[in-house]
């Protein structure tokens, strides 16, 4: 067993029960280490980096969801432990380097101990998420709304954004996101960046969005702009306002839905 019981759930879930269409999950919100795995062997420092996290987008989703009355799936566990956004498998699911730091807590795992990894953290994560979507019946709307955030440099180069649109291969509703935010003032808004999705780096929305074919989005907020509650709170307000928006623009249209 990997997960003993002093350790957190994998998943927690705000605003559980919301009669909202829009789901909100956040892959990286915690960034918790199993005791077992005497932190991966890493300093403190390191782990409340955002190398171990996604610093920030929790307590934004926490003010969206309530904005928006929608229900939030997070995930507990740091992206060292394992990534919930990355394919099981991959090289970066389970990483033995986190931006040029040895992680040696991940370094020569058996498959045994991958695959704990796997069935404690990630499966009842998407699980999770799975059955939230399910909760709503096939012909009630239903969207999802993946939240991350980004570093202001990365490797040294600093990033001009102040929030990022994401998508893999249905840009529809992302597109409507997108038009809306870059009608804000003094916002520069990336389309695909600062990172892109795709079916070998992603999994939340290529498994969860696109293979329902509900609609779907990936955003992606700078960590300074969020990195306290009143950052936080004015991002969460933008969020709410611009999806509630696109969504109703989608269902007008009749686009992805």
């Amino acid at each position: 067993m990997l997960l003993a019981p002093e350790d957190l759930t994998p998943v927690s879930v705000y605003n559980e029960g919301s009669s909202s269409p829009l789901l909100i999950v956040a892959d990286h919100a915690g960034n918790s280490i199993p005791h077992c795995l005497a932190r991966l062997g890493l300093e403190d420092s390191e782990i409340e980096r955002h190398i171990g996290w996604d610093i920030g987008i929790a307590g934004v989703c926490r003010e969206l969801a309530d904005a928006l009355d929608a229900t939030l799936v997070l995930q507990n566990y740091s992206r060292l432990v394992i990534d919930c956004n990355r394919p099981t498998g991959s090289e970066t699911s389970i990483p033995e380097i986190a931006e040029l730091i040895p992680v040696p807590g991940n370094i020569g795992l058996s498959d045994a101990q991958k695959e704990s990894r796997i069935h404690e953290i990630f499966q009842p994560y998407h699980d999770r998420i799975e059955a939230e979507l399910n909760r709503r019946k096939s012909d009630q709307p239903r969207a999802l709304i993946a939240m991350h955030s980004f570093t202001p440099a990365f490797m040294g180069v600093s990033r001009s954004w102040h929030a990022g649109v994401l998508y893999n291969r249905d840009a529809r509703f992302a597109r409507l996101v997108m038009a809306l935010l870059k009608l804000e003032d003094n916002l520069v808004i990336g389309e695909n960046e600062p990172y892109d999705v795709s079916d070998s780096s992603d999994y939340t929305i290529p498994v969860h969005g696109e293979r329902r074919g509900l609609p779907h989005v990936g955003i992606e907020v700078r960590q300074d702009l969020i990195s306290n509650g009143k950052g936080q709170r004015e991002w969460a307000s933008l969020f709410a306002r611009v999806l509630s928006c696109a969504y109703q623009q989608a269902i007008s249209a009749k686009v992805c839905l």
